[in-house]
């Protein structure tokens, strides 16, 4: 009796604080009618739901207030931290409102290391306990969004939920995962600016966002983040990309099908020695390609197409020793290709169709995969007509004009940290890593802009979507700063990608649904209130003072949400004077105003043109 009492309990239940106070009592009037007339067999009853009912965690904890959550103390767990994950699963559970694989069908019980996508491994400040080390929920189809709890899993080192429907926005109490290692969130609904709790991740290394609707700019704390890879492509972002762009170490980067304008980001050559792959195809940037990419010497994959870029291709691409694949089709190139780009010695794709470039050399003709196309050849095929090489190439280009910010070629302002030999601590947790590289990432190319430029267009001004500054880890608090933001590296577990991350395509690791059991069924009404109530006052008046701070000690690094303002607006209304002064005069002798009308144009909903993310293009 009892085990079926704490198997239809087991079911956590989070219940609004005034509705707690309204039961409570109600129950105690029960209780009192209990006690003089009622059978003793339900006084037993009452007083075992009663009792065997607890406050597990106030979830105040969590950034939320006036809830909590309650556990019947009968479930087992080895360990407080597989118990909060259990809470974090549960509460994630609850708000999946499609799961058609029924990936989630085995959530239930204690026995939080056997449910799909979850994998458990020992902890690595304690080795004699299990905690939960990762999830893996990819290709799920799922819909819902993220709660709060889940930043209860304070022991996972990876979080892959991609390709599924979740939607909403990233809870900044994922900031508590001080080991995430991957964060892969793409081919989702997600919405919002950039999700500025990413940086206060400090062992982060892979961000994937890819394929969902963030929009706004990138935060320039974004790029002074020790990553290995930033996947962002096929979002909403936009304005211009900052100026320590190249600070970033990352190996892979892929902005991809966004609307980033301005200048091409010429601190880029400061990533010599890390980056791998670069990608930023399909956006607005208008300027020349800088010089300084030729110091790029390690780079396989560049893609700068359909862009606005202008000028000649430099000479200096010939000193891309690496360089494999090449695309800058769909801009206003012109001049000449030099023959070192073409002679390089493992270039085997180059694209330079749709500009308005002059001469070419044998060289590029001998390559194995090449598009010449829509070009100023003469003696090519598929090439601009005469008339429209001869309007463009009339008015020359002049590079200082854009003012773009100059090659700055001292490092990164902040040294990289170099990674710690000391302990490995093995993340020994079975989820499989991300994918391994099937090529390097192809672009989506399926993009195919008009064939015909033949005047460069003014920079079309976009409308700038309200800025996000993710102010530093440490913002001004006068309290002693926290520790260090940026704590050295991890040393990679066996699974994530040390020097080329997973390639931007969609195959990072199937969940694994096959090994656990499902436990016996759960989830039976909600339990009524507990018997020990927290304190009774009522809450107090809604903002009578201003709203404490959100959580002072790791204060949130995004102010992307307006934070509540300091002075309530209510404070200066209690003398309601601006009510029984201006009454309404009975006559209306001068005609109304008309209703404003709007003749500037509404908000665009410019840019990529889907409502919601493709699904991703597997080649």
């Amino acid at each position: 009796m009892h085990v079926h009492w704490c198997l239809m309990k087991e079911k956590t239940h989070i219940l609004p604080f005034f509705t707690t106070l309204t039961l409570i009592g109600f129950t105690a009037a029960q209780h009192h009618s209990f006690s003089s007339n009622a059978d003793p067999r339900d006084l037993r009853t009452t007083h075992i739901e009663q009792n065997q009912r607890q406050l597990l965690y106030y979830r105040e904890e969590l950034d939320i207030e006036d809830e909590y959550l309650m556990l019947p103390p009968c479930l087992k767990f080895d360990n407080p931290r597989l118990r909060s994950a259990y809470i974090a699963l549960q509460a994630w559970k609850q708000a999946i409102i499609s799961d058609p694989l029924n990936l989630t069908s085995n959530w239930a019980g204690p026995d939080v290391c056997n449910y799909t996508g979850v994998f458990c491994a020992t902890a690595l400040d304690d080795s004699s306990i299990q905690t939960v080390a990762g999830i893996d929920l990819n290709h799920g189809d799922m819909a819902g969004h993220l709660v709060e709890e889940l930043g209860l899993l304070t022991d996972i080192a990876l979080f892959h939920i991609n390709s599924n429907r979740f939607c909403g926005r990233v809870p900044k109490t994922l900031k508590k995962l001080k080991l995430l290692y991957e964060l892969d969130l793409s081919n989702n609904r997600f919405a919002g600016g950039f999700p500025c709790v990413v940086l206060d991740l400090p062992k982060l290394k892979y961000l994937d966002l890819r394929f969902n609707e963030f929009e706004g700019d990138l935060p320039k704390e974004l790029f002074n983040k020790d990553l290995d890879a930033i996947f962002v492509n096929h979002n909403r972002f936009a304005l211009e990309l900052p100026n320590n762009f190249g600070n970033s170490p990352v190996s892979v980067m892929v902005l991809a099908n966004n609307k980033f304008h301005g200048c091409f980001p010429t601190s880029l050559a400061n990533m010599s020695k890390t980056l791998n792959e670069v990608i930023l195809m399909n956006n607005g940037l208008r300027s020349c390609l800088p010089k300084e990419i030729g110091l790029l010497k390690k780079v396989t994959v560049f893609d700068a197409s359909n862009n606005k870029l202008v000028g000649s291709l430099p000479d200096t691409i010939g000193d891309m020793e690496s360089l494999e694949q090449l695309n800058v089709a769909h801009n206003m190139l012109s001049g000449d290709i030099h023959d070192s780009v073409c002679l390089l010695p493992h270039l085997k794709s180059f694209s330079y169709a749709y500009n308005f470039i002059t001469g070419e050399p044998p060289a590029c003709l001998d390559l194995e995969d090449f598009d010449d196309s829509r070009n100023c050849f003469r003696v090519r095929p598929k090439q601009r007509s005469t008339l429209q090489c001869k309007v463009f190439l009339s008015r020359p280009v002049h590079c200082e004009a854009f003012n773009c910010h100059e090659f700055d070629p001292s490092p990164p302002s902040q040294p990289l940290p170099p990674p710690p030999v000391t302990s490995p601590p093995p993340l020994v947790y079975s989820p499989p890593p991300p994918p391994p590289p099937l090529s390097s990432p192809p672009p989506p190319p399926s993009l195919v802009p008009p064939s015909a430029l033949p005047s460069p267009p003014p920079p079309s001004s976009m409308p700038p979507p309200p800025p996000i500054h993710c102010v530093p880890s440490p913002p001004s608090p006068p309290p002693p700063p926290p520790p260090p933001f940026y704590s050295p590296p991890p040393p990679p577990p066996n699974s994530p990608p040390n020097s080329p991350p997973p390639p931007p395509i969609y195959q990072s690791p199937p969940p694994p649904n096959s090994s656990p059991p499902p436990p016996p069924p759960f989830y039976s009404p909600p339990l009524p209130p507990p018997n020990s109530p927290p304190n009774p006052p009522p809450p107090p008046p809604i903002y009578q003072s201003p709203p404490p701070p959100n959580s002072s000690p790791p204060p949130p690094s995004c102010a992307e949400p307006p934070p509540p303002p300091s002075p309530p607006p209510c404070q200066a209304q209690p003398p309601p004077i601006q009510y029984l002064p201006p009454p309404p005069p009975p006559v209306y002798n001068p005609p109304p105003l008309p209703a404003p009308v709007y003749n500037g144009p509404l908000p665009p909903i410019t840019g990529i043109s889907y409502a919601s993310p493709p699904p991703p293009s597997i080649s």
